[in-house]
């Protein structure tokens, strides 16, 4: 027998909210977290507008000790541990001195690179033949698996303690993956989630390839338009979000707050086959990866409420929405409401799936559905296939029941996970 999976705490660390109270209300009122980025106009990146969450060195101390933060210079670490433990605390869950750790629980937790300005700072030094500057700390931060070793080791977690690397899907396909295991009976409780850093090392290659907008640096609000007819590309970001799911029969034995319960997910390749390539989706496995989700998930596509899409307001927005029709074989005023949290972050990279996820499950919990900001022109060949008002561009509260949340990442790479009130 699989075992039924809910999830029974949640953090995250975006532009627009630190913290479940503040991310709650930001998304529900559609407020962006893009602001002009001082460091991009001296660089001279086209796009100079970008998201990143921000806090003080005091807050951090409330994660890491005085000593962990000297010669730290990895912020995907820093949002990752702080929304990972976050959602530890959320869930109800202590952390415990014991000489043994807690076999039961595990992390999958996702980036796509870590601390790449250390890894800067690294180079710079041993060039300048420092080696020996370059603390204690410097492999533990530029080591991809960085984010797992440090929560595995403050959270004392025995189970599996890894790092997933997928793209802009890393973040749904670490639930997925966390979920599979429980559901498999392999560990009890997971953290999953994933995180990204921040700044220019992170985004120069994204704007090197004219895939950020350019046209809003004196409007950054404005900037990130998924769905809209005046989409000029994504605006870059980062953060991150957590999530603790868990086995049922546990959750329930200990009296555990439940957000809502995933049904299953889907994970796959195009092949970098058909219309597929390093940086475009192949729109079959698009729309196999949604279908054989809702098959893990055992339900049929016209009991879905609704949809957080990738949408990164680039030119594939309309075929996306195309395989989200074709794969649900639902149009018009049939379509499910669809929404895109990059209209108020931005694209938070390897972030953005778990990111995204939480503002999914917190729909499903408090029954509303957030605006999308920004598509007041919405795309025509878009509107062609679905009708304007599943597009909602203010807040809705509304009880939904399923909602299905899928990420599409460069390598032709594809997840998609169902979720349901519980």
């Amino acid at each position: 027998m699989k075992k039924r999976v809910v999830i029974t705490g949640l953090g995250i660390v975006s532009p627009n909210g630190i913290g479940l109270d503040s991310f709650t209300q930001a998304i529900k009122n559609g407020i962006s977290g893009i602001k002009h980025d001082t460091e991009l106009e001296r660089l001279k990146f086209s796009c100079q507008i970008s998201g990143k969450p921000e806090f003080s060195t005091e807050f951090s101390l409330q994660y890491f000790t005085d000593l962990e933060l000297r010669n730290f210079n990895a912020t995907g670490i820093l949002y990752g541990v702080i929304a990972g433990m976050d959602a530890w605390q959320d869930a109800g869950l202590s952390i415990e001195n014991n000489l043994e750790p807690d076999w039961d629980s595990g992390t999958i937790f996702g980036t796509g690179t870590s601390g790449i300005d250390k890894f800067r700072e690294s180079i710079y030094k041993i060039d300048d033949l420092q080696t020996r500057r370059l603390g204690s700390t410097a492999v533990a931060q530029t080591m991809n698996s960085g984010i797992s070793a440090y929560l595995g080791g403050k959270l004392g977690l025995g189970n599996q303690v890894t790092t997933n690397s997928s793209a802009c899907t890393t973040g749904t396909e670490s639930i997925v993956m966390g979920f599979e295991r429980i559901q498999q009976g392999k560990a009890k409780r997971m953290l999953v989630g994933s995180t990204s850093d921040s700044g220019p090392y992170i985004w120069g290659g994204f704007d090197a390839m004219k895939v950020c907008t350019f046209k809003h640096n004196d409007s950054p609000e404005n900037g990130s338009r998924p769905m809209s007819a005046s989409a000029s590309g994504f605006v870059p970001s980062s953060g991150s979000g957590a999530m603790v799911i868990e086995e049922l029969e546990t959750a329930l034995a200990r009296g555990a707050k439940i957000y809502a319960e995933i049904l299953g997910g889907n994970l796959n390749s195009g092949g970098q086959r058909g219309d597929g390539t390093m940086t475009a989706p192949n729109g079959a496995a698009v729309q196999k990866c949604i279908k054989d989700a809702l098959l893990d998930a055992e339900i049929h596509p016209s009991e879905i409420d609704a949809i957080n899409g990738h949408l990164t307001a680039t030119a594939k927005d309309a075929f996306e929405i195309e395989n989200w029709c074709k794969a649900l074989n639902r149009s018009g005023t049939d379509f499910p409401y669809i929404n895109s949290l990059k209209s108020q972050v931005g694209h938070c990279l390897s972030g953005a799936g778990s990111v995204e996820s939480v503002a999914t499950v917190l729909q499903i919990h408090h029954g509303f559905i957030f605006p999308n900001r920004n598509c007041d022109d919405l795309n025509e060949d878009i509107v062609k296939r679905i009708a304007p008002e599943k597009i909602p561009q203010v807040f809705m509260n509304k009880q939904i029941n399923i909602v299905v949340k899928a990420s599409f990442g460069f390598g032709d790479v594809n997840g998609c996970i169902v979720f349901k009130k519980y």
